[in-house]
């Protein structure tokens, strides 16, 4: 029976074999039943093992349940809040205007715009567990099943994908009933050049602010203009950040000894512990020494964005009377993060938080302050320009080097730079004797 659901042969399962279930306590009609359904699953699925139709599945299934759609009423109030913030906007920074005129989005259609960056990047993870559910099979199976595991490789790959695809979609889903707009969650997961935002989830998120609607609507239209401006403006800016992201996920391996553990436990009648293991991150262990530096620079990049966001929001805003405290609430609320955002940190190991917002806002704002929105703006144009962490630090430096600039003065050479013009010129410095003679160096030099 194995053999014919792992070689994907067609037909009918020996019944003989179905009513010995019947000793063992299993109901052979329902097996059958079982079978055959993990057997056209496993026909179709990808080369790859993972089918991220059913992580796109699953969250249209939640986002559907509950999205009340976007009236005429609606669409038209966001209209004109964007085109009111793009004329604001148009004033407080020199990053042009989107290509496309943003839209009022329902909670599936945000599922949809956003899933192929959502696959993007929990792909890493999801290939990791995979492979991890395929190695304890092989490890824990008998001598006399090895030959039949050995053919089942694509099968366990498609398990082990086809969970954490069925969960990322489950968390995404419920991600979809808190996003507010496309850049709610600070990674451009919106198609390039696009802005969004969720009238439903807008209602929600505005309903105990005390807060006139018309301001609230104005405000988090600007914020979310601006985010969507600069990702088009640095092109470069979001393949930054996404390769940020897939170094981090890259990294991310599975501790078998808790896989082996909740395997010893695992009843198929009940998978909730599974479900909750994979949710709450406990199959991933701690993070590496890579992770971790990986992660910080990530979280001074979003630092670096939302910040950025903030003060030109700020600046943009001015008139409206309650800008400072709707400008609180999305602090806390970006710094807190929602229920869907913290099970996706856990299912894919990564929390995507700007800790660094503040600093990173108040030195965007002395930037501003020394040498103007064009030269703020300027420091996005290309990535060997952008702030770092020493930067958000002490912004002094920073402005110096801009405002040095402004005034057409060339930076301060260094030995990069000449090494850099003498190898343009073609002076290539002399070999060095040992090179001359090609004599090795000393054993106890020599690299391990």
């Amino acid at each position: 029976m194995l053999r014919r659901l792992f070689g994907g042969q067609d037909g009918n399962f020996d019944a003989d074999q179905l009513e010995q279930l019947r000793a063992m306590g299993v109901d052979p009609a329902m097996m059958e039943g079982v079978m055959r359904q993990l057997q056209a699953a496993f026909s179709s699925a990808p080369a790859g093992g993972i089918s991220w139709d059913v992580a796109q599945r699953q969250a249209l299934h939640i986002a559907n349940q509950s999205d009340l759609g976007v009236t005429s009423g609606q669409r038209g109030e966001f209209d004109q809040a964007f085109a009111l913030a793009a004329l604001w906007l148009g004033e407080v920074t020199t990053i042009s205007e989107l290509a496309e005129p943003a839209r009022a989005l329902t909670r599936g259609g945000w599922v949809e715009a956003t899933m192929p960056v959502w696959q993007e990047l929990a792909e890493p993870v999801a290939t990791s567990i995979a492979d991890a559910l395929t190695e304890a099979m092989r490890s824990q199976a008998p001598d006399d099943m090895q030959q039949a595991i050995a053919g089942a490789g694509k099968v366990m790959r498609t398990i082990g994908g086809s969970l954490f695809a069925s969960q990322l979609g489950q968390v995404i889903g419920r991600l979809s009933l808190e996003v507010v707009s496309g850049g709610d969650v600070g990674i451009p997961v919106m198609p390039d050049g696009r802005a969004a935002i969720l009238p439903q989830n807008f209602d929600d998120f505005g309903r105990d602010l005390e807060v006139p609607e018309d301001q609230l609507a104005l405000y988090l239209a600007t914020r979310e203009l601006a985010h969507a401006r600069l990702f088009r403006h640095a092109k470069w800016l979001r393949l930054h950040v996404i390769s940020q992201i897939t170094e981090f996920a890259r990294g991310v391996h599975v501790d078998m000894d808790a896989l082996e553990d909740l395997a010893s436990r695992f009843d198929p009648q009940h998978p909730d512990e599974l479900r909750q293991a994979l949710e709450s991150g406990a199959l991933l262990p701690q993070r590496s020494d890579a992770q971790t530096a990986a992660l910080t620079r990530l979280e001074n990049l979003l630092a670096l964005i939302e910040g950025w966001v903030e003060v030109v929001t700020a600046d943009a805003t001015g008139r409206l009377p309650h800008a400072v405290r709707i400008a609180e609430a999305v602090r806390r609320r970006r710094a807190v993060g929602g229920p869907a955002e913290k099970a996706l940190g856990s299912l894919v190991g990564l929390e995507l938080r700007p800790r660094r917002m503040r600093e990173a806002a108040a030195m965007w704002r002395a930037v501003t302050d020394a040498v103007g929105p064009a030269g703020r703006d300027a420091l996005w144009d290309y990535p060997d320009l952008m702030p770092t962490s020493d930067d958000i630090d002490d912004p002094s430096a920073l402005i110096a080097r801009v405002q040095a600039h402004a005034r057409g003065e060339q930076p301060v050479r260094d030995e990069m730079d000449e090494a850099l013009d003498a190898l343009l010129r073609g002076d290539v410095p002399p070999a060095s004797a040992d090179d001359e003679t090609g004599d090795d160096p000393p054993e106890e030099q020599r690299p391990v």
